[in-house]
């Protein structure tokens, strides 16, 4: 029997699955999702294996991730879903319309390209293993340590966000720091390179960020011929958060 992954489903209609980045959790995209729930979607939001309230494991790589969500589909009596993912999600959502074409509507990819990328993270992990959780009662007490490490706000509120009070009332991780820190290499690597989706795909990049450039488009066209590139105005690789107004409408209109 296999664990399945911890959701929040909102609104009812046609199935939309949301798969978020390294780090994060099914709450990142509330905010939009109810927006795609009041618009005619039947919305989940989707902690991956080792994130959020999902179960956590030694074994993490993009094939096992795609398996994860077809189990949850089943599980949840879903043909066929709309997907979109973002950063490591947007890795999964590819592997998973690339391996299971008869399972995806529509496919969404927030600002990741097919291609492996070197570990690059390792800031952001050596602060989170830096965090004496003993010493913490306060997230103020969390945010004053990781400040040592990580000069920006943002980053330090979106990590934040992966403590919790523990039943004897000390702080924890949602997600496995353990497993995570000794997985980067998986968390780069490229999706399997021989397969594609022909399916309706959208790529949206943020104007400021450089994880998806002109040179991968080559590389996205070969596994996803029917794959359109769009822009995200004034944001980065956090676009969905950074112009979340012009990340609905876009996804919206590709979507409905």
């Amino acid at each position: 029997m296999n664990p399945i992954l911890h959701s929040n489903i909102l609104g009812s209609g046609k199935p939309l699955c949301i798969l978020h980045g390294f780090l994060g959790m099914s709450d990142n995209w509330k905010t939009l999702g109810n927006l795609y729930a009041e618009n005619g979607f039947e919305v989940h939001l989707i902690d991956q294996r080792n994130h959020g309230r999902s179960f956590w494991s030694q074994e993490f790589n993009y094939d096992l991730l795609a398996e994860d969500l077809l189990h949850y589909l089943d599980d949840k009596n879903i043909e066929k879903t709309s997907l979109i993912g973002h950063s490591m999600g947007g890795k999964t959502v590819m592997q998973f319309a690339c391996t299971y074409p008869e399972k995806t509507q529509k496919l969404l990819v927030a600002d990741i390209a097919p291609r492996f990328y070197p570990p690059h993270h390792q800031d952001i992990i050596n602060a989170l293993n830096h965090l004496d959780l003993k010493k913490i009662t306060t997230r103020s007490d969390a945010d004053d340590q990781l400040k040592k490490y990580l000069k920006s706000f943002g980053v330090r509120q979106f990590l934040l966000k992966n403590l919790y009070r523990t039943a004897d009332n000390t702080f924890g991780f949602r997600m496995n720091l353990t497993v995570l820190s000794d997985r980067m290499e998986d968390i780069g690597e490229n999706i399997s390179s021989s397969e594609n989706y022909n399916g309706p795909t959208l790529f949206l990049k943020g104007s400021k960020s450089e994880y998806v450039s002109n040179a991968d488009t080559e590389q996205i066209k070969r596994h996803f011929p029917k794959a359109h590139i769009e822009v995200i105005d004034n944001a980065g690789h956090w676009l969905h958060a950074e112009n979340p107004d012009q990340f609905f409408e876009k996804s919206y209109n590709f979507l409905k």
